[in-house]
């Protein structure tokens, strides 16, 4: 008997800002290009946000089936992220009955700006940052799919003594498909109590995909205008309420290699 597998669980690599259970397939090298504009409570003078943004260029390649790596680059202090997804579990019914689908993304984060002191005695490793995620999801039928992401981030270096290393956070995210090539989608990271949790808002997220062939076009609304994983989940100062609203985008290209 074949497994039936579940696929299209989510169309991109990320739900919105988050990472989705889906990698990339064997051979073959996703381009995203994220953008996120300023915050639309800036006024007319900059557009409602529009003059400004943080622009994240990334590249996710597919090792197999179920192993894939990522690099990307954030213009926002110059943040390199090189990351690796691993799927563990895939949905499927038929010879096994497993009901969700399973994968870990794990990345570090390098930060390249330059020390606003040079003269002190600056360690490499305050530059680094680091995430685990564990994504479970399920696709419910072909309309509905719900993921839950737990998630850790660590700084090597944080600005005071009372902040936190360590941040603990669970995130759930969800597509619900409106037509063959168009669905919306949000996401929530809930902050576990803390320091963190005192200084800065959970991310919140709203948006679209649309597919246009070989593009995964996403069109999107948040309070978090970072666009890697310590970013958006411990480091949005955003508020919805006081209309901290970021317009954003991701664009997905795929390019089959070796095929």
């Amino acid at each position: 008997t074949i497994p039936d597998y579940a696929y299209g669980t989510f169309k991109g690599i990320t739900i919105i800002n988050g990472q989705s259970v889906e990698i990339a397939g064997q051979n073959d090298l996703n381009f995203l290009i994220s953008h996120r504009f300023g915050a639309v409570n800036s006024g007319v003078y900059n557009l409602f946000g529009l003059d400004q943004g943080t622009t994240r260029l990334g590249f996710e390649y597919g090792i197999s089936d179920i192993l894939a790596i990522s690099l990307g680059r954030s213009s926002y202090e110059k943040t390199y992220d090189l990351g690796m997804k691993l799927k563990i579990l895939r949905q499927q019914k038929g010879l096994r009955n497993i009901p969700v689908t399973l994968t870990v993304y794990t990345a570090g984060f390098m930060k390249t700006l330059k020390w606003e002191d040079p003269d002190r005695d600056n360690l490499f490793s305050s530059r680094m940052a680091y995430s685990t995620q564990l994504l479970i999801a399920r696709k419910f039928n072909s309309n509905l799919s719900i993921q839950l992401s737990p998630s850790f981030v660590h700084f090597n270096l944080v600005e005071a003594e009372t902040d936190q290393n360590n941040v603990f956070s669970a995130g759930i995210g969800g597509r619900y498909k409106l037509a063959r090539k168009f669905s919306v989608n949000s996401e929530y990271y809930f902050l576990f109590p803390g320091k963190t949790a005192d200084d800065y808002s959970d991310s919140f997220s709203l948006g679209f995909d649309i597919e246009t062939g070989g593009h995964v076009f996403q069109i999107h609304f948040t309070n978090s205008q970072l666009m890697y994983t310590p970013g958006f989940i411990a480091r949005t100062d955003g508020s919805w309420v006081d209309g901290d609203i970021f317009i954003g985008f991701n664009i997905y290209r795929i390019f089959p290699l070796g095929r």
